[in-house]
């Protein structure tokens, strides 16, 4: 069973996060929640969850109405700088996020960043860090080449099979 604290907990989270969508299973029970456009946390909870929660859906402010301009604006940059290398991509690899979490280019703030577009890396090259749940997850670059591009900025949040690295293969 979840507890309202927690729900709420999970709500605050969802919306310093530019995830829509949170699905969550524990012991049979079923949580989601959903952003919508107008800025409000939906939570639907399963039927056997209805002890837990006073109504199976509950609506709570996810951000101000701002919220919600400052979300278009990174929807409409986000497929165009994808967009420019696809011409090429049959001949890149993709270093694909293999969790969620947060992106970190390098090991510390005050420390260089583990790659940069042009470096030269090997199946066992460390080219970033994915934290999630507290845990540091360095992964590599899995494949010999060149990196093309860095698909992604530090500290974004990013998903799993999220691309992060386009790489020249040698």
């Amino acid at each position: 069973m979840f507890k309202l604290n927690e729900i709420r907990e999970l709500i605050r989270l969802l919306d310093e996060t530019s995830i829509n969508e949170f699905n969550y299973e524990l012991e049979g029970a079923k949580l989601l929640i959903k952003k919508n456009e107008v800025g409000v946390a939906n939570i639907v909870a399963a039927p056997q969850l209805v002890q837990a929660a006073p109504a199976p859906v509950v609506q709570a402010p996810a951000a101000p109405v701002a919220a919600a301009p400052v979300a278009a604006p990174v929807a409409e940059a986000a497929p165009a700088p994808a967009a420019a290398p696809k011409a090429d991509d049959k001949n890149l690899h993709k270093v694909v996020s293999p969790m969620v979490g947060t992106f970190y280019k390098s090991p510390s703030p005050d420390s260089d960043a583990y790659v940069k577009a042009g470096a030269r890396v090997d199946e066992k090259t460390i080219v970033c860090i994915v934290e999630a749940m507290k845990l540091m997850n360095e992964i590599e670059a899995d494949v010999k080449g060149e990196i093309v591009e860095v698909l992604v900025e530090n500290g974004q949040l990013v998903e799993y099979g999220q691309p992060l690295f386009l790489v020249k293969v040698d």
